[in-house]
């Protein structure tokens, strides 16, 4: 099979700096006009709402950790990922096994662990104060629905999270 002979004209369509260029003039509307705001995905409804939650956080997350520099991108902002994704993995498989109570509890630990990470990522200025505060208060959120899921499944209270 022949190269194709046309390769420079792909490389010059393909052009970034062209495609910027072109694009400078036109109106296009960003993803998500605040930064601030969560994108409003849902997964299914069936999932338990700390869920959902949980969810749109670690996407609003690994989304934010994009934009890390190089030098903590593959440090702090994997750790960050990995504890966003690991307390949704935890808290996906609480809501459909039987023995709640061990997965919560792991998840609560991870929830910590990601607090301290956030607050490193401040320190760093790796995140911007109302970025850290977007966090700090959906964490808190997430914290407390997965408290009060927790005592009900140690109650033996069915579980209404």
């Amino acid at each position: 099979m022949a190269p194709c002979a046309d390769v420079a004209d792909i490389r010059t369509h393909l052009d970034v700096a062209d495609i910027r260029t072109r694009l400078k003039g036109a109106d296009i509307p960003p993803p998500y006009p605040d930064t601030q705001t969560m994108p409003p995905y849902k997964i299914r409804d069936e999932a338990p709402p700390v869920v959902q939650k949980t969810y749109t956080f670690t996407l609003w997350l690994v989304r934010k950790v994009e934009n890390f520099p190089r030098s903590h991108r593959f440090t702090v902002g994997d750790r960050l990922t990995a504890h966003a994704l690991d307390l949704m993995a935890l808290l996906t498989e609480a809501a459909y096994s039987r023995r709640k109570e061990p997965l919560l509890e792991s998840a609560s630990h991870k929830l910590n662990s990601l607090r301290f990470l956030l607050r490193l990522a401040k320190d760093l200025d790796l995140l911007a104060v109302d970025s850290y505060g977007f966090c700090a208060q959906n964490l808190e959120e997430i914290g407390r629905m997965v408290g009060g899921w927790r005592k009900s499944a140690i109650v033996g209270a069915p579980a209404q999270s």
